[in-house]
């Protein structure tokens, strides 16, 4: 691939936020720039299921050779973007405390049908990790047990669902967030055990997450010193290319967390923390932020680094082979994908209300 064909397909590696319940201009200028990967949807940019069906109609609209990703943070419990008239899922621990994979299929099936009659296609669900440390102060009830048996099957059920319901799903936070006592929204998380405990705990889940076919798989913004001394997760070739990719066979998208986080900009600059990202075979920098002029410096320094050869090229195709793969799975004929009739009428149903319901009965 020349540098010129790079540079017209950089911007794949971003999936930013921005402001408003409409396309700002901004974000115009940087996809008529970037063909971006796609956006991200903050409560900042919710008012209603029409207006939410109606934004994202109009971010696939300024899709040049790739159709964009609108993608959501929708777990259920605390970590919820679209709240009331949309279903108000408990947390994520009350469905673990169920035991009951059927539930978690109509649970996931019940939310996928709600984001994609907006256009919502990428979830960030659900939650992998092991609640293994009850002083986590951001995993906590995310976590739907400490059994990593349970999380796998209740985990491969939520991932189906939602896929079978053409959502794409991304397990999360890799390699395992649940034993830490930090929160990388502010500082950077040290997990600090030997690789025989990772193996047989914090990586069950992920592999079953993987031989579901998950579409993504995100990195922890954590320090794992077992597998690398210096590098948080979401930087380390060590963690992300011969773990991830390497030892569990991962060939499908690997997206970080948000890279606004204190975790790495509390250590780097976020267009070296991207680069090096990258760098790790990373395949979408999570920016969530609505600094459009710091997204593009971020594409940019993606750009120097590969004509300066610190990124090196066969690590950038084999990723755009990636995006095209999954973006063609995914994200062909979207308009066919989202349910018949109006947005308005796919959310908040009776039996959706009801699925929730089943799931609080386990508080």
């Amino acid at each position: 691939m020349s540098q010129t064909a790079f540079r017209r397909q950089v911007g794949q590696f971003a999936i930013v936020g921005f402001d408003g319940y409409t396309v700002p201009d901004e974000l115009r200028m940087l996809v008529k720039e970037f063909d971006i990967g796609g956006v991200i949807l903050f409560s900042r940019n919710i008012d209603s299921p029409n207006q939410v069906a109606e934004l994202t109609r109009e971010v696939q609209s300024l899709r040049r050779d790739w159709p964009l990703w609108v993608s959501v943070d929708q777990e259920g419990g605390r970590v919820a973007r679209l709240r009331d008239p949309f279903t108000e899922w408990p947390a994520m621990q009350l469905l673990g405390r169920s035991r009951d994979a059927n539930l978690a299929r109509r649970f996931a099936s019940a939310l996928a049908s709600e984001l994609t009659a907006v256009g919502i296609t990428l979830n960030y669900a659900p939650v992998m990790d092991l609640h293994t440390n009850p002083k986590n102060p951001v995993i906590g009830n995310r976590a739907m047990s400490e059994d990593p048996a349970v999380v796998s099957t209740l985990g491969v059920s939520i991932i189906e669902a939602l896929q079978s319901g053409g959502l794409a799903a991304c397990a999360k936070h890799f390699p395992g967030h649940g034993d830490t006592s930090q929160d990388s929204h502010h500082e950077l998380p040290i997990l600090d055990i030997d690789l025989a405990c990772l193996d047989k705990r914090e990586l069950v889940p992920f592999r079953a997450a993987i031989g579901a076919d998950v579409a993504s798989v995100m990195t922890g913004h954590l320090l794992v010193r077992s597998l690398d001394e210096v590098r948080p997760a979401t930087l380390s070739r060590r963690v992300v290319h011969d773990l991830l990719r390497g030892e569990l066979n991962y060939g499908g998208l690997v997206v970080t967390d948000d890279m606004e986080m204190k975790a790495i900009t509390g250590r780097y600059g976020i267009e070296e923390a991207s680069v090096e990202a990258v760098g790790a075979t990373v395949d979408l920098l999570l920016l969530c932020g609505a600094d459009t002029a710091s997204h593009a410096g971020v594409l940019e320094a993606l750009i120097h680094a590969a004509e300066q050869g610190s990124l090196a090229m066969h690590d950038l195709e084999n990723s755009l082979r990636r995006h095209r793969k999954v973006k063609e799975r995914y994200l062909t004929n979207l308009p066919l994908r989202r349910p018949k009739g109006r947005a308005e009428d796919w959310i908040g149903r009776k039996e959706y209300r009801m699925i929730a319901e089943e799931i609080a009965h386990y508080a």
